[in-house]
């Protein structure tokens, strides 16, 4: 609970647990004890008495906490501002993360390569990573290349996946997700273009819709696609990194914007950023030819400014997305589509999975809802992942 002071909030937090359990020695106290007698204990013999190599200590688990001061703490997400002294500071934006490292660039263009501070990493969250792509930090300078992060500014946006019980944050504060799919090379997935759409939704960015390598398949076959999620209201656009189809389209709708390129490994998510920004030089690869899946050639989100205006961060390619804080009640409202036979439904409380007298499941048969979208749907509702 926060307890305010003089002009300043201080915050009681958890930190994550750095030490395992510990190991009990071969002493059995239990046993020891159990095993004196009526007879022993009138000679004396007592079980304060008995010898242990194990001390116990108080430091463990339940001593894992700190009083940090904080500036403000974010309602929504919880988040805390820490305190820092700003004169020693400069703002700066994350352009990689690695680990404990970061390359961070501040508001002159200097870039240096920084650790981040043990109280930021080590705070207690949901989230598997303290600093990410796309962060606005607070570094202190250590010399013209190093420097120490000792504060990460609450994120008004971010795209995240479940990782195991964690939030694993992609990238932060983007202004949409550059869902980039392939026509064919690895093949292409509906299921998981809703999977993206979702996760954008619900870090707070908006969507576009990329199908790439147009010049593998004839473009009428890709006609479904387009016009099925361009009539729910998203931005499609069809390109070709190799013959040039769609760039100009892509680079307008990147212009002046934050943006990330998301999708499976072997899509070209890499080799559209070369296309729209010569000279980039990002690693690509080819796809398989034993496992139809793209090869990793993007080890980390990467943000790059773009000449045209805007930032796009280059991500690693996605095997699985697993959904983060996104409860089953939740998952229909993100179908827009549904939206307006949700209220029909005979029961308030309906999944839309197998009730009696549900109007989506109708509408599904009346062609009005895609079963493609509604299989989409299912498969969420049921837990199953989403892979390559």
């Amino acid at each position: 609970m926060a307890k305010r002071g003089k002009n300043k909030l201080k915050q009681r937090v958890a930190f994550r647990k750095n030490r395992g359990k510990r190991s009990r020695t071969d002493n059995d106290l239990t046993r020891d004890a159990s095993g004196i007698s009526d007879a022993d204990d009138a000679e004396g013999a007592r079980v304060e008495d008995l010898p242990s190599a194990e001390r116990l200590s108080g430091k463990g688990d339940l001593t894992r906490s700190r009083t940090v001061i904080v500036q403000d703490t974010d309602e929504e997400s919880g988040a805390l501002t820490i305190e820092v002294n700003e004169t020693n500071c400069q703002k700066g934006r994350v352009l990689s993360a690695t680990g404990l490292n970061s390359i961070v660039q501040n508001e002159a263009g200097e870039k240096f390569e920084c650790t981040v501070r043990r109280v930021v990493r080590t705070m207690s969250r949901d989230a598997r990573n303290a600093v990410v792509a796309g962060d606005i930090v607070l570094f202190q300078k250590l010399d013209d290349q190093h420097g120490v992060i000792e504060r990460v500014d609450p994120r008004h946006s971010a795209l995240s996946r479940g990782s195991k019980r964690y939030e694993h944050v992609i990238v932060s504060n983007v202004d949409q997700v550059v869902i980039v799919m392939s026509a064919v090379d690895p093949v292409l997935k509906p299921s998981l273009i809703d999977r993206f759409i979702i996760s954008a939704a619900k870090g707070g960015a908006d969507a576009l819709i990329c199908i790439n390598k147009a010049d593998l398949v004839d473009p009428v076959e890709l006609q479904p696609i387009l016009g099925l999620y361009g009539q729910l209201g998203y931005q499609t656009v069809l390109t070709s990194a190799e013959t040039g189809a769609g760039m100009p389209l892509l680079r307008y709708l990147l212009k002046d914007r934050q943006s990330v390129f998301a999708g499976q490994s072997g899509v070209g998510k890499s080799t559209l950023l070369n296309a729209i920004q010569p000279g980039l030089g990002h690693r690509t690869a080819t796809v398989s030819e034993f496992t139809q899946k793209g090869r990793h050639t993007t080890r980390r989100a990467i943000l790059v400014a773009l000449e045209s205006g805007g930032w796009v961060v280059d991500t690693p390619g996605i095997r699985q997305l697993g959904l983060w804080d996104v409860m089953p009640e939740e998952v229909e409202g993100f179908f827009v589509e549904f939206r307006p036979f949700v209220a029909l439904c005979r029961f308030p409380d309906c999944s839309h999975t197998h009730e009696s007298g549900c109007r989506v499941k109708q509408a599904v048969s009346d062609a009005l809802i895609t079963r493609t979208r509604y299989h989409s749907y299912l498969r969420i509702m049921s837990g199953q992942e989403e892979d390559e």
